[in-house]
């Protein structure tokens, strides 16, 4: 079981009001931007187009080969950065293999897809999709 399915399954373990408070203790461990990547973020690239929040997202590898992600989101879309920094805490040091089989429906799958609405939900799954095209252009 990798460390995804692992988080995953303690969303699965909660209700709904417990799955969303568990979402938004993770934004309080969003890390910060490094800040080599500032200049970067405030010229506009890395932006997350298809998220209505100001989402900036950079994923590569280390030279192990073991995935890096950093992103920015405003202090004030905490389900957004609660998301992200799940997210990265469930992949960083992962392997290519691994990234290329997080499910498309992982919302879903943690229950939080009925809880954030459509527009969120959206917004999120591109992140996901952009998270694996990104590992799988430099992996």
């Amino acid at each position: 079981m990798t460390r995804l399915d692992e988080k995953v399954a303690r969303f699965n373990l909660l209700g709904r009001e417990m799955r969303l408070q568990l979402l938004l203790s993770h934004a309080r461990k969003f890390p910060d931007l490094p800040e080599e990547l500032w200049e970067a973020r405030d010229a506009g690239l890395g932006r997350v187009q298809e998220c209505q929040t100001p989402l900036f997202l950079w994923v590569g590898l280390d030279r192990e080969g073991s995935v890096k992600i950093h992103a920015d989101a405003p202090r004030e879309a905490p389900t957004v950065r609660g998301f992200m920094a799940f997210l990265m805490d469930a992949l960083q040091g992962a392997v290519p293999e691994e990234v290329a089989e997080v499910p498309e429906d992982l919302l879903d799958r943690m229950g939080l897809a009925e809880l954030l609405g459509i527009m969120r939900t959206q917004g999120l799954n591109a992140v996901i999709r952009r998270v694996k095209h990104d590992v799988a252009k430099v992996g």
